[in-house]
């Protein structure tokens, strides 16, 4: 008569144990976020905190959705992001500032020039095959050089954008702005709206998967995932209120976000990239254009650099030649913290935005205890480790 009973309870013990080791870098960030909060007394919880967030991270979540494309195919990377972004500030400079171009026709050109580098970049990896580190290491080499160059034209060997009040606005702007300290109530709807599209999301994804007669969680689980996330919503809403407004930063991190969480989690296409991934010869045979595959990935990963030059130029409202400096790393950093496979095929775009929430928690609380910056690359390079050694120790277990 026990058996029933002692099963029951093994399975809800496996259950719970699933249940951590999946949210495993979601707990440790409210950990760490709370270990700051009190170091810091407080000042991680106040609504700069939480805007200085915001916008100091914003190019990592670009740029890593790009990084995660390119990890998805087989743990390949992009060495020259972080270049490329101090050369499109140095070409963006020169366009808007020396040249007079328009702020539109100005990003249209960066734009197509990420788009130009994308497809020389993806034809020569995908294509003619050279390795993916030694073409992108090529334009790591070069593109800073070719940027401080271009820089040199300036006695200061930089470039500022504090006349380009248009293109400023756009990136680095404030959207129902208001007073700091006051409460900005349209930024706090949009808060409200944003939770109760979550919920809605999350349950008619539910009744679709039941439909169908796929596997669900359990219903406790999708109320309580409902209930945290537009918690976490709503109190960054809030704390922006109290901020000034929306960064204009956040809408291009949100809509990138949420359009590469919908190619890899809802499209034929972002199928193929964890296939090609899991077995790149194997997809072959099943009929996938691997070299099409890669192709799309180093295209992705330059459209977005470009964005990302374009948001980081604004929040300096100056182009010099440190932009861009370790951006590639922290790209990388944020991927695999977030649990994407440095072998490919595995990793989600939630994970990466976790785990570059996580990253930026570390910087901002380090920075306000006032540790010593090298102290600080050691503290973030022993977290890329465990991220890593968790990885690897999960899936032996899982074998």
């Amino acid at each position: 008569m026990d058996r029933p009973a002692a099963n029951q309870s093994n399975i809800r013990k496996a259950d719970l144990a699933s249940l951590l080791k999946k949210n495993a870098m979601l707990i440790i960030l409210v950990l760490v976020y709370i270990f700051f909060t009190i170091m810091t007394k407080g000042r991680m919880f106040r609504p700069n905190s939480f805007a200085s967030l915001i916008n100091q991270n914003a190019y990592v979540y670009i740029i890593g959705c790009g990084m995660l494309m390119c990890m998805l195919t087989g743990g390949n990377i992009d060495l020259s992001c972080g270049a490329f972004v101090c050369l499109l500030g140095a070409l963006g400079g020169m366009m808007m500032v020396y040249w007079g171009m328009g702020t539109a026709i100005s990003i249209i050109a960066l734009l197509a020039i990420g788009v130009v580098y994308g497809c020389a970049l993806g034809a020569i990896i995908a294509y003619v095959h050279v390795p993916p580190w030694i073409a992108t290491l090529a334009g790591y080499l070069a593109f800073r050089g070719l940027g401080t160059a271009i820089l040199g034209v300036s006695s200061t060997n930089s470039i500022s954008f504090n006349s380009k009040q248009e293109f400023l606005s756009i990136f680095s702007g404030t959207l129902f702005k208001t007073p700091e300290g006051t409460l900005n109530w349209p930024c706090l709807i949009v808060g409200l709206v944003a939770a109760a599209l979550v919920i809605l999301l999350v349950f008619r994804n539910r009744a679709v998967r039941l439909k169908k007669g796929y596997e669900v969680d359990q219903i406790g689980m999708d109320v309580a995932k409902c209930g945290l996330s537009a918690a976490a919503i709503i109190l960054v809403m809030y704390k922006l209120a109290y901020s000034g407004g929306i960064p204009t930063v956040l809408v291009w991190v949100g809509a990138v976000v949420l359009f590469y969480s919908f190619i890899t989690s809802k499209t034929t296409i972002g199928r193929h990239f964890y296939v090609v991934g899991g077995n790149i010869e194997a997809a072959r045979l099943s009929g996938v254009d691997t070299r099409r595959i890669m192709f799309i990935a180093y295209l992705n990963m330059a459209i977005l650099t470009s964005i990302a030059a374009m948001t980081t130029v604004s929040r300096f409202t100056a182009a010099n030649a440190d932009a861009g400096k370790n951006f590639e790393m922290d790209a990388i950093s944020a991927c695999v913290v977030g649990g994407v496979s440095a072998s490919g095929g595995a990793g989600t775009v939630l994970g990466m935005v976790i785990g570059a929430t996580l990253i930026g928690v570390i910087n901002l609380g380090m920075f306000q205890v006032n540790l010593d910056a090298n102290y600080q690359r050691v503290v973030k390079g022993f977290v890329l480790l465990a991220a890593v050694v968790f990885d690897i120790l999960s899936k032996k277990k899982a074998r």
